[in-house]
């Protein structure tokens, strides 16, 4: 099976704080260590990058140093959604500008547009900016699920070129594939069922894991891809607790903790976000244990 641009593990990137600012020398050197441990792409300014509580500004710099740090070694796929269909083509255009491979766009939340109005906020991107989008459909943070329907629609679009599915519904993925054609990105949105959607013909995953243990994860992708399934399946039992320790507080609270422990960055995070609880952290080192990234 051939991959496209995008495949493989994608790391959802947090974005590290220091007294209230971005951390930009400890951004780098995360950066820098997603690139050594192999992973295949990374995704700045997403959710787990707190992109719904940074400044514009913010936003923009983060994905401009994402990109020079990465300086082509992997591919950028740069966070560029709104609500606001004009804010995320800025967002998108200047994703573009910086040199990112792509963006990625969650479908607009708190509107509730009908699938009518998500199409057109997509064509309105696809119209405005020569980049491959991403569309991203999380309905547990935008309460809409996009529908197979409306992704085929999209997929006429010669800019929008693939989704990150966080449904976590294994048949959305072969419809998509009958739906959409054969060159339409297929990126799973959770960890927890990435090997049963790399079974139905996904091409790959925007991982939240990957920030605490990258080489596993990356190495899990590598299976998948070549289909050594039985490789695939003991590294996702490896991996199976660090995915359950990621969501047993709000992310990226876990995902923070984690590398904090690890040396990597502050447990730092912007309100409304907060610190996760003590209760959880005897889990997460536990995970954390069990997949080889503390003793």
């Amino acid at each position: 099976m051939s991959f496209p641009l995008i495949h493989g593990a994608c790391t959802a990137l947090v974005t590290p704080f220091r007294d209230g600012k971005v951390d930009e020398d400890a951004f780098v050197a995360l950066v820098e260590r997603q690139i050594a441990a192999g992973i295949h792409g990374l995704v700045p300014m997403g959710t787990t990058g707190e992109a719904s509580t940074v400044s514009p500004e913010e936003h923009k710099r983060v994905v401009e140093l994402c990109v020079a740090t990465a300086a082509g070694r992997v591919r950028i796929i740069a966070g560029a959604g709104s609500n606001s269909t004009e804010e995320a083509i800025d967002y998108v255009r200047h994703a573009k500008e910086v040199g990112a491979d792509a963006a990625l766009v969650v479908t607009p939340y708190y509107n509730k547009p009908n699938p009518e109005g998500v199409y057109q906020h997509y064509k309105a991107i696809n119209d405005a900016v020569q980049l491959p989008v991403i569309a991203y459909n999380v309905p547990s943070r935008t309460v809409l699920d996009v529908s197979n329907e409306t992704y085929a629609r999209l997929a006429k679009l010669p800019n929008i070129v693939g989704v990150k599915d966080a449904t976590g519904k294994m048949e959305r993925a072969a419809g998509q594939r009958l739906d959409c054609g054969p060159d339409w990105i297929m990126l799973s949105g959770n960890d927890d069922s990435g090997l049963g959607y790399m079974a139905h013909g996904g091409h790959g995953c925007i991982t939240v894991s990957a920030n605490v243990a990258p080489e596993a994860v990356a190495n899990f992708y590598n299976a998948c891809m070549a289909k050594d399934w039985d490789t695939a399946l003991y590294l996702q039992d490896r991996l199976a607790r660090l995915h359950e320790a990621m969501f047993l507080d709000s992310s990226p609270a876990p995902a923070k903790f984690a590398l904090a422990h690890l040396g990597l960055c502050k447990d730092e995070l912007r309100l409304p976000m907060t610190p996760c609880s003590d209760g959880v952290k005897p889990a997460i080192l536990s995970a954390m244990r069990e997949v080889g990234v503390i003793n």
